[in-house]
C-alpha cells in the first residue's frame, strides 16, 4: 500500500484530460463485435480498460497495440466478429462496467463461463441479470449470497425485458450491445424513471456510430431490432468530464486551471460539473475553438447538488462544498453505496478527518462550508475517486495531508500523481505499511 504526503498548495498550468473511460469501455466493445478490422485511438490506459481488454480477449477478439496519435495515449487494433468463448474465465479486476457489459455478450456463446473479479466487485449486486436467467432459463451458479464467481452457460433470447429504472444503467448498456445481434426484435421497457440517463445516452451514441439502430423512447423503453450488425470504423476516444472535475474544482480553490480537450457537445453526465461549479459561483470559461475550459479561482457557495445523473462526481463536488462559504446538501445519491466503496461513508469519515463538517443522510449529504480544512491522515478505501477526491482537499488544508492507499487511483487514472506534480502538487512517498 502506498502512503504519500501532501504538501498543501495551489495547483494552476494545463492538463491535457485523460480519455473518458466510459466512452472507452463503449468503443472497445463495439469494434470488438464488428465485422473486420478497427483501430480505436486515444485511450488512456487504465486497469478497468485492461479489464475489458482482457474479457473480450477471452471471449475471442484479437486486441493488438497500434500507434497513436496522441502523446501518451494508446490506440488499440481491434479485430472483431462473432463471440466465441476462447477461455472459459473472465477475470474483470475491480471494475464493474466489464462486467455488466460482458455478462450479456457471454450469453451469446453458448458456453459456460465463470466471471471473477476482486475488492468491491465480488459483492456489487447483480440482480437484475439473475432476473433475466430465471426467466429465460439460463443455468447459472454464484457464490453466497449472489457474489462472484458467476458461472452462466445457456444463451440469451430475444424478446421483452423489463428493468427498473434505479437499477445501474450498466444493466441496460450490457443488454444493448447484445441484444442486436440475436435473430429477432427485442424491447427493454424501464419501470420507474431512468437514473443516470447520460450514459445510457452513451452507449446509444457509439452504437450508432457502429451501425446499430436502436429506437429510445424518452428513456422508457427501447425497441431494439434483431439480426443488425456492426460496421467496423477507425475512432477516437473523448477527453473526460469525470476526471476533469478534479482539475476544475482544484482551479476554483486553488488557481487557475486549463483543462484541454473537451467536447462542448458532449453527453457525458459528468459535464454537470460546469454548471455546478458555476452555480456555486465558480468561474468557469470555455474555449470552443481551443478546446480548453478555464476554472478561476472564486469565492464559492453552497447549493444543492441532484446526484441522480452525475454520481461519479459527487466525491470532489462534496470537497468543494466542504470548503464554499453556506450549506450544500446532496441528493438521491443512495447508489453511491454500491460503488467501489460506500462512497458516502466514504466522504464524510475522511473529510471529516481533515476537519470539515459533513453528516451523512441515507441517500445524500448535508456540507457546512468553511474556510480552511486542517489536514490529517486519511484513507483512500481502495476508491480512486475518493483518493482523487482528498489529494484536491488537500489544497485548502493549512496542514499536510497523509493518505494511505494512494495506488487506487490506477483503477482509472494511472497518471493521477504525476498530473498533480505536473501542476505544483508536492508529495512524498512514505515507506510502505
Amino acid at each position: 500500500m502506498d502512503t504519500i504526503s501532501i504538501k498543501p498548495v495551489p495547483l494552476s498550468g494545463e492538463i491535457n484530460v485523460p480519455s473518458s473511460k466510459s466512452m472507452g469501455h463503449r468503443e472497445i466493445i463495439c469494434a470488438a463485435l464488428a465485422e473486420g478490422t478497427s483501430v480505436v485511438d486515444n485511450i488512456s490506459i487504465s486497469a478497468d480498460i485492461e479489464a475489458t481488454c482482457r474479457a473480450l480477449q477471452a471471449l475471442g477478439v484479437k486486441i493488438t497495440p497500434a500507434p497513436s496519435l496522441y502523446p501518451g495515449r494508446a490506440a488499440f487494433k481491434i479485430e472483431g466478429g462473432e463471440l466465441q468463448a476462447l477461455s472459459n474465465e473472465i477475470d474483470c479486476g475491480e471494475s464493474g462496467s466489464t462486467l455488466r457489459f460482458m455478462i450479456p455478450l457471454a450469453a451469446l456463446c453458448s458456453k459456460q463461463v465463470v466471471f471473477k473479479g476482486s475488492g468491491k466487485l465480488v459483492s456489487r449486486p447483480l440482480n437484475a441479470y439473475y432476473d433475466i436467467f430465471d426467466r429465460q432459463g439460463i443455468e447459472y451458479e454464484t457464490a453466497d449470497e449472489g457474489k462472484l464467481p458467476l458461472k452462466i452457460c445457456g444463451r440469451l433470447s430475444a424478446g421483452r425485458f423489463e428493468l427498473p429504472g434505479n437499477v445501474s444503467s450498466q444493466f441496460v448498456s450490457g443488454l444493448l450491445f447484445a441484444l442486436p445481434l440475436l435473430d429477432d426484435d427485442s424491447v427493454i421497457t424501464i419501470s420507474s424513471p431512468l437514473e443516470s440517463k447520460s450514459y445510457v445516452a452513451l452507449t446509444l451514441s457509439c452504437l450508432a456510430k457502429y451501425g446499430i439502430e436502436i429506437k429510445n423512447d424518452e428513456y422508457k423503453a427501447f425497441y431494439i431490432r434483431g439480426g443488425q450488425k456492426y460496421h467496423s470504423r477507425n475512432s477516437i476516444v473523448e477527453a473526460d468530464y469525470s476526471q476533469a472535475a478534479f482539475w476544475l474544482v482544484a482551479g476554483a480553490i486553488g488557481n487557475k486551471i486549463d483543462c484541454k480537450g473537451l467536447l462542448a457537445n458532449s453527453l457525458q453526465g459528468d459535464k454537470a460539473i460546469i454548471d455546478i461549479i458555476s452555480a456555486m459561483g465558480g468561474k468557469i470559461n470555455y474555449n470552443e475553438e481551443k478546446m480548453i475550459i478555464t476554472s478561476s479561482p472564486a469565492n464559492t457557495i453552497g447549493t444543492i447538488i441532484d446526484a441522480s445523473d452525475c454520481p461519479d462526481i459527487i466525491p470532489v463536488l462534496s470537497v468543494l462544498a466542504s470548503v464554499s462559504e453556506g450549506r450544500t446538501e446532496i441528493i438521491n445519491a443512495g447508489r453511491l453505496r454500491l460503488k467501489e466503496c460506500d462512497r458516502l461513508r466514504a466522504v464524510t469519515t475522511e473529510l471529516n478527518k481533515l476537519g470539515a463538517d459533513v453528516t451523512e443522510l441515507e441517500e445524500g449529504l448535508v456540507i457546512q462550508g468553511k474556510k480552511y480544512l486542517t489536514g490529517g491522515e486519511v484513507e483512500g478505501w481502495n476508491d480512486h475517486r475518493i483518493a482523487m477526491s482528498l489529494a484536491i482537499a488537500s489544497l485548502k488544508c493549512r496542514d499536510r495531508v497523509v493518505m494511505h492507499g494512494a495506488e487506487c487511483v490506477n483503477k482509472s487514472y494511472p497518471q493521477f500523481w504525476p498530473d498533480f506534480v505536473a501542476l505544483g502538487g508536492q508529495i512524498s512517498y512514505m515507506e510502505k505499511d
